[in-house]
């Protein structure tokens, strides 16, 4: 943002009302561009994204990775099929229950998701290269403050 715009916001308070509805609008504007950038796969978002839960956090079980990506079991039932279909994805025993099953992400996964990552942190980076340097500074700093934010901060509120 421009320094004099960035002042007026500053400055006006009715800018002020407005930012968090503008913070919003560029962070759905940001995921749509890094999320368009990832290819590798020709995944869906939903497949993607529990590709990707599987290669940050391990093999889970079906009724966790439902849970985790707010859709039903029997939806993440059928996208696990297709995953599986497509070897990126393998169902195993939970040894820590004998009639759990986990789904873990098989070697051809784990290298999908590495490369859909890879893709992403590049979009980022050729986006961030675009802004000035304290702009740049700004989002080293925000970004990271912002996902630790998530990560440590209080549970979404429910859907009303």
């Amino acid at each position: 943002m421009h320094n004099a715009v960035m002042h007026k916001r500053i400055m006006d308070p009715a800018a002020a009302d407005r930012a968090p509805e503008d913070l919003i609008i560029a962070v759905e504007q940001l995921v749509r561009y890094v999320r368009r950038s990832a290819t590798a796969g020709g995944l869906s978002t939903a497949a993607s994204s529990v590709l990707a839960r599987l290669g940050r956090e391990g093999p889970q079980r079906l009724t966790e990775l439902a849970r985790a990506e707010g859709v039903s079991q029997p939806n993440m039932t059928q996208l696990i099929t297709r995953l599986e279909r497509a070897g990126l994805v393998r169902r195993t025993a939970d040894h820590s229950d004998g009639r759990g099953v986990l789904v873990a992400a098989t070697p051809t996964g784990l290298d999908v998701f590495r490369q859909r990552r890879a893709e992403r942190a590049e979009a980022l980076k050729d986006l961030v290269a675009h802004l000035t340097e304290a702009e740049q500074d700004a989002v080293t700093i925000a970004l990271p403050a912002l996902a630790r934010a998530v990560q440590d901060g209080p549970e979404r509120p429910a859907p009303s």
